[in-house]
């Protein structure tokens, strides 16, 4: 793997999941960490920037990011990851639910890409990664108000290639097929199910983002959608 080293990193939603194994990864390739996550974990990563962090709360990301450029001298990379999902009937799914799903996927995405951007524009190295999903690239059963937020995040990022191609940084969708975290689970998901089995590792997420990140600095990729072989593909 690449060396990031001397790189800034803000990673949210990272005390699990997907979002810690690219926090680790980004740490083993020398990169400096901000993490973003409710419980403020800072997963024993020295001289990680860690605190409690709702993104739905744009002063809270704000505070975060800030917070990790003053340390660290600044943010080149930003990688959104924190999200929230459930599973079953969109007549089943209770509103609270979805309006979680959309405050988290999609309202706080934008609101740690606006916290972000402002270092990114300085850095001479920069990426904005989305953690988005195969959700966002196709409708998927079951899955209606995930689907919406994850099209939204895919939507987001492409629109931001336009945007700041010409300013030096480079916007990724990072899109996954199923993945075997604790993510939704009691909400569609259970820990019996079979499915779990075939599914990819947070670990191997982890090893698509630090591909994208290390990529000579003449392209850029738009997008990485990838699915465990388990997986049927849809139209």
């Amino acid at each position: 793997m690449s060396s990031l080293e001397g790189r800034v990193a803000v990673v949210t939603g990272a005390s699990r999941g997907i979002g810690a194994a690219v926090a680790r990864a980004l740490h083993d390739a020398g990169a400096k960490l901000g993490l973003a996550s409710r419980s403020g974990d800072d997963l024993g990563i020295p001289d990680a920037v860690a605190m409690p962090t709702d993104v739905r709360d744009p002063e809270a990301i704000r505070r975060l990011v800030d917070a990790t450029a003053e340390r660290h001298g600044g943010v080149d990379i930003a990688v959104i990851n924190a999200g929230v999902g459930s599973y079953g009937p969109f007549l089943d799914i209770p509103f609270e639910e979805m309006e979680e799903i959309i405050d988290v996927n999609v309202k706080g995405a934008l609101y740690s890409i606006r916290a972000a951007l402002p270092y990114l524009l300085e850095s001479d190295a920069a990426d904005l990664v989305m953690l988005s999903s195969e959700a966002g690239r196709r409708g998927l059963p079951l899955e209606s108000v995930y689907c919406a937020s994850k099209f939204a995040q895919v939507g987001l990022i492409r629109s931001l290639d336009h945007e700041l191609r010409e300013k030096g940084v480079r916007c990724t969708n990072v899109a996954p097929g199923g993945v075997a975290t604790d993510f939704a689970m009691g909400r569609g998901r259970t820990p019996d199910m079979p499915e779990l089995a075939g599914m990819m590792s947070a670990e191997d997420v982890a090893e698509a983002v630090m591909y994208v990140l290390t990529r000579p600095r003449n392209h850029r990729i738009l997008e990485v959608a990838f699915r465990p072989m388990t997986e049927p593909s849809m139209g």
